[in-house]
């Protein structure tokens, strides 16, 4: 996720934090150390409302943690590839590489969530009951915990997508229709359904005055809203990709140059005449790196001559592809690390170029010919020129 801070590896997945995460830790704070504790723990100190503010918080984001670890470990327990594990405003998300493989692991990694969430409560709740009258701010902090925990746990049950609960539904319709497709759509369309809902129950507290809580509750609803939309889009484009490999839409004779080329004939050859905004550098049959206008525009213009394309280029190793991966996964890559192109490498050698052009180009045919799939075994001119 763009704008986030690496904190470390926990269980070798990476863990971060988005600079959204510091503003929810701002207003949970300022919400329990000015509201929650003064008005159920009456005559602590400022001082210490603070402190159990702040610890509180640490420790609901903490759980939040815990809640997506057990999904990411169950994951793996179920073969799936784990990127990182990402904290922002609204809670935290588990990077899968891709979709779990059938209903059952759809199951087993949503519901194991919740029951975290649910176990973290219990545990809380055991040990508020143990801790002596003479620690009441620990106390406090304890059972605000087995609180907080209850809720998350209750809230991601709710059955809209991407809520916990509403990956539980589209496993449930997946399992019944055989349709991954299929049960994408309902479970985001349910998933829109609670969103409108909680939109209008934040407008509806904002108007009865609790303006932090409404504005909360609405954004929640309007994050909830924009997910439920973007997944059922994906899933669409990831039905026009399916049974599309990489190889069909690539450049498979792409412009190079060497390392040794000047900046300038890199500018005025392959950018000025032949129209490429990219180039790969290669030695021999080696991928080198890649060089782009981008970098041309850091140099300045009197000393393209001079510059070599080897100087100024992002050199190796960069993302690449095989002819043979899967185009909704040689998408996710461009879109994931921001990328343009990608080279296409077999068994060491560059033999193709990918682009965001090359995809968009034909999403626009299919959709300009109403064609479910386009016939991209054999590579067509019209496609990608």
């Amino acid at each position: 996720m763009e704008g986030s801070v690496k904190l470390g590896r926990i269980a070798g997945i990476e863990i971060g934090i988005h600079v959204s995460w510091l503003v929810a830790f701002v207003l949970v704070t300022l919400s329990l150390a000015q509201g929650f504790f003064p008005a159920n723990y009456p005559g602590w100190g400022p001082a210490t409302y603070w402190l159990v503010g702040i610890g509180s918080s640490l420790a609901l984001f903490a759980s939040v943690l815990v809640h997506e670890l057990s999904h990411s470990l169950v994951a793996r327990l179920r073969g799936e590839e784990v990127h990182s594990i990402t904290l922002f405003i609204f809670g935290g998300v588990s990077n899968l590489k891709s979709e779990p493989e059938g209903p059952k692991d759809e199951f087993l990694i949503a519901i194991v969530g919740p029951l975290t969430s649910f176990a973290l409560a219990a545990a809380a709740w055991l040990l508020a009951r143990l801790v002596s009258a003479e620690s009441a701010p620990l106390k406090a902090a304890l059972d605000y915990l087995a609180l907080i925990n209850l809720v998350v746990g209750g809230f991601n049950l709710l059955p809209g997508f991407p809520l916990d609960g509403g990956r539980v539904l589209r496993s449930l319709v997946w399992a019944t229709t055989r349709s991954l497709q299929r049960a994408t759509a309902v479970a985001s369309y349910v998933g829109q359904g609670i969103a409108y809902l909680l939109i209008l129950t934040g407008l509806w507290e904002l108007l009865g005055g609790n303006v932090l809580g409404g504005l909360w509750i609405a954004f929640i609803g309007w994050f909830l809203n924009g997910a439920s939309e973007a997944t059922r889009q994906q899933q669409t484009l990831a039905e026009a990709f399916r049974g599309v490999r990489v190889a069909a839409l690539m450049d498979p004779a792409p412009i190079l140059t060497r390392p040794d080329t000047s900046v300038q004939d890199f500018v005025f050859e392959d950018v000025v005449r032949r129209g490429q905004r990219a180039v790969l550098v290669v030695a021999g049959s080696e991928l080198r790196g890649i060089v782009s206008i981008t970098d041309a525009k850091k140099i300045a213009q009197h000393a393209w001559p001079t510059t070599t394309v080897g100087a100024i280029m992002t050199p190796a190793p960069l993302k690449t592809v095989s002819p043979d991966t899967h185009l909704s996964s040689a998408l996710e890559l461009l879109v994931s690390d921001g990328l343009n192109q990608l080279p296409v490498v077999q068994d060491g050698q560059v033999v193709g170029l990918l682009s965001r052009a090359d995809v968009l180009r034909y999403l626009q045919l299919r959709q300009e010919l109403r064609l479910s799939r386009l016939p991209v075994e054999s590579r067509a001119s019209s496609i990608t020129p």
